[in-house]
């Protein structure tokens, strides 16, 4: 799975999941300040990453995600594990 791929599928979780717009999400998309999630937001999402990759995702994988870069870092480096 390509980082495109992995983008294209966190838009999707992202819409399904938390109703925003596919097109307000681009790499350098702050989760918190430009999408409005919150604490409890970031723990659904790992729940949706874990999901999408079929792997846990201890918390110290997921607790300096701060962008959807950074998610898509963290789900490549699962996929590669």
């Amino acid at each position: 799975m390509s980082d495109e791929d992995i983008l294209l599928r966190l838009k999707d979780v992202l819409r399904d999941t938390f109703e925003i717009d596919p097109s307000r999400v681009t790499p350098d998309t702050h989760l918190f300040s430009d999408l409005e999630l919150d604490s409890i937001d970031a723990v659904d999402l790992a729940i949706q990453v874990q999901d999408m990759t079929g792997m846990r995702i201890k918390p110290e994988d997921f607790k300096n995600v701060r962008t959807v870069s950074d998610v898509v870092a963290t789900v490549r480096a699962l996929l590669d594990r």
